[in-house]
């Protein structure tokens, strides 16, 4: 593919964004915010999102039935501060893979497949690690499962890392677009 700043390129990208812009119900799709706004925002969001999946998921684990209150908020807390950790390593971590000089104007969804895959992967890791190796916590007989590779696998972590970082982004992406911004528009650009 010709390079972004390549008359050819800028040509090949106002499809690209028209499209991804009418996939997502965006009207401004161009209109993306500074890199450090945008990962303020995900962050921020990111953390909420998941302290409210972790609170709407305790019921799937047995420290739901089993543990005190206090060690069900100390549970919520540090599943929260976790997840919010996981996020940041993630993101960080497919910046530095996957987004160029230009994010979030250019590699945006690339960056943004790489840092959910890596939130996955590592959730998936935990949950093996968590439930059988060290079994520092349990499902109740509430959580849905995968049986994989001769163990149970909840299927509610793995949402959780697919919804909450994706929803996150976009909400991310989404608050930026009235601020100021970076336009993702091969046509704003200076040749």
């Amino acid at each position: 593919m010709p390079h972004p700043r390549h008359p050819a390129g800028r040509a090949l990208q106002a499809p690209v964004c028209f499209v991804l812009g009418r996939i997502l119900g965006q009207k401004r799709l161009n209109a993306m915010p500074s890199w450090l706004s945008w990962l303020r925002r995900y962050l921020a969001t990111s953390a909420i999102g998941h302290l409210l999946w972790e609170i709407a998921q305790l019921p799937l684990y047995t420290i739901w039935s089993t543990g005190t209150v206090r060690e069900q908020l100390i549970a919520i807390v540090h599943c929260t501060a976790g997840d919010v950790i996981i996020a940041t390593l993630a993101i960080i971590l497919a910046l530095v893979l996957v987004a160029d000089s230009d994010w979030p104007a250019n590699r945006f969804w690339p960056t943004a497949a790489a840092a959910l895959m890596g939130g996955v992967a590592y959730t998936g890791f935990s949950e093996w690690l968590n439930t059988v190796l060290r079994t520092s916590w349990s499902y109740s007989e509430w959580m849905p499962v995968l049986h994989l590779f001769g163990f149970r696998l909840g299927i509610s972590p793995m949402l959780q890392w697919v919804i909450v970082p994706a929803l996150a982004m976009w909400l991310a992406m989404r608050a930026g677009s009235s601020s100021r911004f970076t336009s993702l528009d091969p046509r704003s650009r200076a040749a």
